[in-house]
């Protein structure tokens, strides 16, 4: 039987550990939690009260702080830490990690602060101080939230790895990608393969930061014309981006990009777009992270793309202004007006 570690015991972390136990393959699976308190009240109850409550973890799923005991004899590691403390945290289970068999997904969106680099690219780095060359990579991304998905409601993602690694599956060799698909794969949780890993994980990090901007225009109650307009102009902002670095057009256009996009944007779960309406009505932005124990990607994202669309002198207006209200005290309603009063242009 396949095991499965997934590394991060927050609302994805756990609802992944519900969605895969559904899986049409059987599986065994380890739910690591960084904080031991709350892994033994998990173990007792059975339920995340803290990130995903109301929402049951099967008996079999094992729930434990212990790194190198979630990771003892597992296939495939699924990362689900906030990008700013995915490294640590990868780098604290590369003592755990064997080589043989080990294939990693990363379900992070979102990219380092301090770096700018994509999650795949932070985790490629830890294991190649141990591994040569190092194993393989995939991305998991595209429209999901975390409660949606446990509860069993129909969810469709996309896993990405690049076609030239492969594993060794029961039936032959295959991409690394539809290995994960078909393993993760659930009566409701379906998987499109994709070997645009650029793509994948720069879209589900700027999704984030339009996020906040569509939150914002809705706390300054400006009207879904301005939200419309915002996920129009965000996906192509996104777009120029990530296709500057690599990606290919038509991955801003899938689940990924679009679909992740309009999720975030739009749905009331979406903790960016929470935090962008909160700060719309005027509440500051340490008192808004205060409040909540969720983390909110795009807050240090929004820095890292400027550094990333700076490198390769790419214009981000969207991103330029949510930076500026998030880290430099400029207010939702003056940036709106910057974007608005930009120059003229076709489209």
């Amino acid at each position: 039987m396949t095991k499965i570690a997934i590394l991060g015991g927050g609302s994805w972390g756990t609802a992944l550990s519900i969605v895969l136990s559904r899986s049409h393959k059987p599986h065994d699976i380890s739910l690591w939690m960084r904080d031991p308190a709350l892994a033994y009240a998990v173990n007792k109850t059975r339920v995340n009260d803290l990130y995903l409550p109301g929402c049951a973890i099967p008996a079999a799923v094992a729930v434990t702080s212990d790194l190198a005991n979630a990771l003892a004899n597992a296939d495939i590691i699924v990362g689900t830490i906030p990008s700013a403390y995915a490294r640590g945290v990868y780098s604290r289970a590369l003592p755990s990690i064997e080589k043989t068999r080990r294939l990693f997904v990363s379900a992070t969106k979102g990219l380092e602060p301090s770096t700018h680099l994509r999650i795949t690219q932070v985790l490629s780095e830890v294991l190649a101080e141990k591994f040569s060359p190092p194993p393989d990579v995939a991305v998991l991304s595209g429209p999901s939230f975390a409660l949606e998905a446990a509860r069993g409601d129909p969810t469709a993602v996309v896993v990405a790895s690049q076609t030239s690694h492969s594993t060794e599956s029961a039936s032959g060799s295959e991409t690394v990608a539809s290995y994960i698909q078909s393993e993760f794969a659930g009566p409701s949780f379906r998987l499109y393969t994709n070997d645009d890993v650029v793509g994948v994980e720069l879209a589900g990090a700027m999704k984030n930061v339009m996020a906040i901007a569509a939150g914002a225009c809705q706390g300054l109650g400006l009207g879904t014309n301005a939200v419309a307009a915002l996920i129009t102009r965000g996906l192509a902002e996104m777009a120029r981006l990530a296709m500057a670095v690599g990606a290919r057009a038509e991955t801003l256009s899938g689940l990924a990009g679009l679909g992740d996009l309009v999720l975030t944007c739009t749905g009331s779960l979406s903790r960016n777009r929470q935090l962008g309406i909160e700060l719309g009505k005027g509440r500051a932005l340490v008192e808004i992270v205060a409040s909540t124990r969720m983390v909110a990607e795009g807050v240090g994202t929004a820095g890292a793309l400027l550094a990333l669309a700076s490198e390769h002198q790419i214009e981000l207006p969207i991103t330029t202004q949510v930076n500026a209200i998030l880290h430099h005290g400029k207010s939702p309603r003056d940036a709106m007006e910057e974007i608005m009063g930009r120059p003229q242009k076709h489209e």
